[in-house]
């Protein structure tokens, strides 16, 4: 029997498994250890995970991503029309107010629930991990946002029993993150109890967490979050800054074609990434559309620049959890970084400052929720012999 911890993200999805060394990390079948969360439908088939991701240039109104954003919301909801407008693949309002996707698949129209999607990615997850390890999978703790509603979370169990995992709980996301830093630290001090912040800065939202540690035992004390803040917020800045430089400039408009929309955005995202490690870069796409190549070319100080609304942003949710927990930043004893979109160095900038002290990144960006939650499930399931370990949230 194995215990397995799910994180599924907006972008990506990571795998984690308690074993009797420790947890490790799961490789999919392209020996990668994230799987992009995307389901694809081509004209004969579905493609899942990275299939889905190298499909979705061609098929891109029949491809959905971030269905995370969709789970167990209403149509109405403000929050999601705005990220409607992102996507490309088309939806409508269901007959009890949530959400229904529209596609293209084996030539007829299909309609979809988000819980359905999410389902389809859980059998790929849970596939890959059954042809990893060699046994079947069942017992599993997923990984969710502090702000997920009782609904959402609910969605989440029945798109995960559906395909016949068995969720022992679901767990908040920072919470997993802190777990994982507990569990294997064995340095704390005597006496008093330590603060720590874990700052998690995803694709598409911010949750920031401040717990107390003693040797044995964990505390959540707050949990604050702005649920549309994230990287990719920052790279849709980027696309816009572009698709309105290209429109003046090669009289083309991007957002008239889906897949030029995807590849404008795939192509900020890159040039976001190498902007965290140089001061300025090119952006460059051939045939974005209408058979025209494409240059473009930015500073890291443009691009603080453009994104300044977001970055006064950042700060909210740590003042909110900080408040929440009653502490003061000179209390705090380390502040863990993590998230795919915490690389960026205006934001590491503006965080030392508010917590007076270098950032530390001692856990996995990217994996430290997912093994979190295995970890958790390795403790609530009868087979695994875990040492005495009290959370508190």
């Amino acid at each position: 029997m194995s215990v397995v911890g799910f994180d599924i993200g907006n972008e990506n999805c990571v795998i984690a498994v308690a074993k009797q060394g420790g947890v490790d990390v799961l490789l999919n079948s392209e020996s990668n250890r994230e799987t992009p969360a995307v389901v694809s439908f081509g004209e004969k088939q579905r493609f899942l995970g990275s299939a889905g991701a190298a499909s979705a240039m061609m098929h891109p109104k029949s491809t959905v991503s971030q269905v995370k954003r969709l789970i167990g919301r209403r149509f109405d909801d403000p929050d999601v029309q705005n990220d409607l407008k992102m996507f490309p693949f088309e939806t409508f309002e269901g007959s009890d107010g949530g959400i229904l996707i529209h596609l293209e698949y084996l030539n007829e129209t299909h309609k979809f629930t988000p819980v359905q999607i999410l389902g389809m990615l859980f059998a790929h997850l849970k596939t890959i991990a059954e042809n990893d390890l060699g046994s079947a999978v069942s017992d599993c703790v997923i990984g969710v946002p502090s702000y997920f509603t009782d609904l959402q979370r609910r969605a989440y169990l029945d798109a995960a029993t559906i395909v016949g995992l068995k969720p022992l709980r679901l767990i908040h996301d920072c919470t997993a993150t802190g777990l994982g830093y507990g569990v294997y630290k064995t340095d704390f001090p005597q006496g008093d109890p330590i603060y720590v912040a874990f700052i998690d800065i995803g694709h598409c939202d911010t949750q920031v967490s401040i717990a107390a540690f003693e040797a044995g035992k964990m505390k959540i004390l707050s949990h604050a979050f702005d649920r549309s803040l994230g990287g990719r917020d920052f790279d849709e800045v980027l696309f816009r800054h572009f698709a309105a430089k290209f429109k003046e400039q090669y009289e083309i408009d991007v957002y008239s074609n889906a897949r030029a929309c995807n590849r404008l955005r795939a192509a900020c995202e890159k040039l976001k990434k190498v902007l965290s490690a140089n001061l300025e870069a090119p952006l460059n796409i051939e045939c974005l559309m209408d058979e025209k190549d494409v240059g473009g070319f930015l500073k890291r100080e443009e691009f603080e620049n453009l994104a300044s609304g977001l970055l006064e942003r950042i700060c909210i949710p740590c003042h909110k959890a900080l408040a929440d927990a009653g502490l003061t930043v000179d209390k705090i004893y380390s502040v863990e970084l993590v998230g795919s979109g915490s690389r960026i160095p205006s934001i590491t900038g503006l965080l030392t400052s508010l917590f007076k002290r270098e950032l530390s990144r001692t856990l996995n960006a990217s994996e430290c929720v997912a093994r979190g939650c295995a970890l958790q499930c390795a403790m609530l399931s009868p087979v695994f012999r875990v040492k005495e370990y009290e959370v508190r949230i």
